[in-house]
């Protein structure tokens, strides 16, 4: 294997943590998943797209462990892959549909139809802390678009850790760099000690929470974002992902 090979292979890491953490809710068992498909690959040569069959090989180690079944919230497994491939990680749906083992038609008409129950779906209440107002004012028009309830948005960790107290959400979707208010994830850390929710980091660097070296989040979502993104990424986190038995 040449060493460019190995270098597409690092830097598609951060990316297949992302999508494999969204697809079971779980950082340790996403980076798992990741881990065991990246050992097969390092022994192997050819000049396939790494990210590509990265993420391929992830989907088929999960596909591997969890017996077929319907989601419990009304999306199939192969309709939450896709989701997550087309939206989160903004693979075509061309490049996508063999990863999950179907034909493109076939691979559409799932992702047409998953698309159109997501917003009819596992409705929540949220919070939202941001900093910048005018992102803020956009990210509450997406979720309540997405069909949540806004309880409240935080502009630094003491609001955040104030309005969770208060309102008890059902999700939070939390800015990291909150500027002179403070940090988003101790806010996070904070919440969770007395109130478990899960939890969207939204970020410009996602690779900075994607390194699988320490305690990270299992749901990331990159600024800027379309509506579907955070609809199937709010989804994942509400139903908890597709936990392997």
């Amino acid at each position: 294997m040449s060493s460019l090979r190995r270098e597409d292979l690092i830097r598609a890491l951060p990316y297949a943590r992302r999508y494999a953490r969204a697809l079971t809710g779980s950082q340790s068992v996403g980076d798992g998943l990741v881990a065991e498909s990246l050992k097969e690959m390092l022994s192997e040569t050819g000049e396939a797209d790494a990210r590509l069959t990265l993420y391929g090989r992830v989907t088929s180690r999960f596909d591997v462990s969890t017996p077929p079944r319907q989601g419990t919230h009304g999306l199939s497994l192969k309709q939450r892959q896709l989701l997550l491939l087309t939206s989160l990680e903004e693979i075509s749906i061309e490049h996508a549909a063999p990863l999950v083992n179907l034909g493109t038609a076939e691979a559409t008409d799932l992702l047409h139809r998953a698309r159109d129950h997501l917003c009819a779906s596992a409705a929540t209440t949220v919070l939202i802390i941001e900093d910048e107002p005018i992102i803020a004012m956009d990210i509450e028009e997406l979720v309540q678009n997405c069909g949540h309830r806004v309880v409240g948005v935080a502009a630094t960790e003491a609001e955040a850790v104030a309005i969770a107290e208060r309102e008890k959400p059902g999700l939070i979707l939390a800015d990291i760099n909150l500027g002179i208010g403070g940090d988003g994830s101790s806010a996070v850390a904070r919440i969770l000690k007395h109130h478990k929710a899960p939890v969207i980091f939204v970020t410009a660097y996602p690779e900075r929470l994607l390194t699988g070296e320490a305690l990270e989040p299992a749901f990331v979502i990159t600024k800027p974002f379309e509506p579907v993104t955070l609809a199937i990424a709010t989804y994942q986190a509400v139903t908890g992902g597709v936990v392997l038995d």
